[in-house]
């Protein structure tokens, strides 16, 4: 079960036992893409296509890595007392360009699938939408790292770069 380490507690509790006693949100950057880039995470898990189940906490099975990361999260603020918090995803994306995995065809599938998928819950809690936020509205080309100017759902000039459905 996730845990948050020592030094993390300390700092955490209190402001998870704030969020509670206010009944405000947990907000939480949650990027699969960052994992595939920097830990030799599965691409298909990341992006909502892999099709057998990839990881498994007891009972609970995962086949895509948003919910793994989500629930291993409430999985650590449960154990701080922090059980009844919600977790919004104040930011997600891929990058379009940048790199071997920052392609249109990955960010606009992991674009597509997450707002389909945040509509279900994750498998610990099934039914429960998430309040996601997506990185960003438009390309921003003033960014010093060149894959950070490219997570934007628009290019510079307002053109879509993906055909995506928010209904």
């Amino acid at each position: 079960m996730p845990a948050f380490g020592d030094k993390a507690r300390t700092f955490i509790r209190p402001i998870i036992s704030f969020l509670v006693s206010t009944g405000a949100p947990l907000l939480a950057n949650i990027y699969p893409y960052f994992r595939v880039k920097y830990n030799n995470q599965s691409l298909p898990y990341a992006l909502f296509t892999a099709t057998d189940v990839v990881e498994q906490d007891g009972k609970l099975e995962y086949r895509n890595l948003f919910d793994a990361l989500t629930d291993a999260l409430d999985s650590a603020i449960e154990k701080i007392n922090g059980g009844s918090l919600e977790i919004v995803v104040s930011e997600s994306g891929w990058p379009s360009a940048g790199g071997a995995v920052e392609t249109i065809e990955n960010a606009g599938t992991y674009y597509r699938n997450l707002v389909d998928h945040v509509k279900r819950g994750t498998p610990k809690r099934p039914g429960k939408a998430i309040e996601t936020y997506l990185l960003g509205l438009f390309d921003e080309n003033l960014k010093e790292k060149e894959i950070d100017r490219h997570f934007g759902l628009f290019y510079g000039n307002k053109t879509a770069k993906y055909n995506m459905s928010f209904t």
